[in-house]
């Protein structure tokens, strides 16, 4: 599983791969490369590209 986090720059909102996202369709485990490019912040609607790694 994955164990890593990826906040949104915007908002701050955490991405965490060991709990995903399941209500998006996203396994626990997914790792942040495998989200498509197009998936959006579900709190602001920002893109994948403006999240950073961030510390868990």
């Amino acid at each position: 599983m994955g164990k890593r986090a990826w906040m949104c720059l915007v908002c701050g909102w955490v991405y965490y791969e060991a709990l995903g996202l399941p209500e998006e369709g996203i396994a626990p485990g997914t790792p942040w490369e495998q989200i498509p490019d197009t998936w959006e912040c579900p709190d602001c609607g920002t893109t994948k590209a403006d999240f950073v790694m961030a510390p868990l």
